[in-house]
């Protein structure tokens, strides 16, 4: 969720000119994408409570509705499944990603693409076993509307200075308008990927039904066939 100039006005209760003047001068948290300004509305709540700004209640609650997320083999079928993606390199391989992701028209893919190589840059995100979950850590700046995770099959395995040292065949990229979305859908991401059959397909290229079948099948069992979650009492 995410909140233009006028609206945060309007739940804070003042003019445009007036958020423009806290964020110069009291530093009200703003993101700036394609020229334009933009507030997550937790931050603005934040924000507000510690500089003694009335603001409604309703932002707040509205804003935790926005960090639901949907089941991952929805985010999956959102985000798609690609096959034979090119590249010999991290960025060449980051760079076709980009291209494939189902961004909205005024998104700066080559932004992004820059601040997937600074995140790999500080620290590889190849988790083993041939996968890698590149990420941006501030996923705000993206603005999007609904979260999507976009999976893409490499056509040849590339160095990703995985933990393990196995070249990366299977990359899985997490786009959300939110951090506490972002991380509620690493931790499913990180539950799926236990599944010995499920990196098995992906290692094979398994059609993108088979696989999106597979993590479905996993959610509402709980079961990764080599771990099983403990039913909440």
């Amino acid at each position: 969720m995410k909140l233009s100039v006028r609206e945060a006005a309007a739940h804070l209760g003042v003019d445009e000119a007036t958020v423009r003047r806290w964020v110069n001068q009291r530093g009200l948290p703003v993101h700036q994408v394609s020229e334009r300004l933009y507030l997550n509305p937790v931050e603005l709540w934040e924000w507000a409570v510690e500089n003694g700004i009335p603001v409604s209640r309703k932002l707040l609650d509205e804003a935790r509705t926005s960090d639901e997320v949907g089941p991952l083999h929805t985010l999956l079928r959102a985000g798609g499944v690609f096959h034979d993606v090119p590249g010999t390199s991290k960025t060449e391989v980051l760079r076709a990603i980009v291209e494939r992701l189902p961004l909205p028209p005024e998104q700066d893919r080559a932004f992004l693409l820059g601040v997937l190589e600074a995140r790999e840059a500080m620290g590889s995100t190849g988790i083993g076993d041939g996968i890698a979950i590149p990420h941006v850590r501030n996923p705000i700046v993206l603005h999007i509307e609904q979260p999507f995770v976009t999976l893409c099959l490499l056509r040849n395995p590339v160095d990703f200075g995985a933990v393990d040292g196995q070249p990366v065949h299977a990359l899985f990229i997490v786009v959300s308008p939110t951090v506490p979305a972002h991380l509620k859908i690493l931790a499913r991401l990180g539950f799926v990927l236990r599944d010995d059959d499920l990196r098995k397909m992906l290692r094979a290229g398994a059609p993108a039904g088979d696989i999106i079948d597979r993590v479905e099948l996993i959610e509402t069992s709980r079961n990764t066939g080599s771990f099983q979650a403990v039913p909440r009492s």
